[in-house]
């Protein structure tokens, strides 16, 4: 399904803010993290409810849910319930979740990337920006390194590794 970059963007922070306040979104709040009207938020909701994204919620308490489509329409994974993985920019922890991560370059001892993907739409990060990942879960590896790009639209970083570690255990 292809979606403009706005449809995306009010997507994602409709998805992100249900996903922190397991909650009906009002468009004035989507409008206010967005800093868009609320009248071109309520557009924008009409056309994902059609789509089958968004479910509007009438009542005093109501707004708009995600779908579970939402998700697969952002190219992200329902919440599972597995682990998080810890993210720190700048020395402070970010509340994020870390889908994936995928190594590149790693036959090159000067050369290590890797590319960190989220589940919530990601802000704040710049390139340039030093940034930890990690421990994982069943490896207990830690990432640091240095932004090298940013892929809003995929919520994904490339990271220059200046560390990867994890604990050794077992025989060798």
């Amino acid at each position: 399904m292809e979606l403009t970059g706005r449809q995306r963007e009010i997507l994602a922070t409709l998805v992100d803010g249900y996903r922190t306040a397991d909650e009906p979104m009002t468009a004035e709040a989507i409008a206010g993290e967005l800093d868009r009207h609320p009248g071109t938020v309520h557009n924008h909701m009409q056309v994902l409810g059609t789509l089958g994204l968004v479910e509007g919620i009438t009542g005093p308490q109501g707004g708009y849910e995600p779908t579970v489509a939402a998700t697969d329409a952002l190219g992200e994974r329902a919440d599972d319930g597995g682990d998080a993985v810890t993210v720190a920019h700048e020395y402070e922890r970010v509340n994020l979740t870390v889908d994936e991560i995928r190594f590149l370059g790693v036959d090159n001892p000067d050369i290590c990337r890797a590319v960190v993907r989220f589940r919530e739409t990601v802000t704040g990060i710049n390139v340039g920006d030093p940034v930890v990942v990690g421990p994982t879960p069943t490896g207990s590896l830690v990432l640091a390194g240095q932004v090298r790009l940013f892929e809003d639209t995929e919520n994904e970083l490339l990271l220059d590794v200046a560390s990867a570690e994890a604990p050794v255990t077992g025989e060798p």
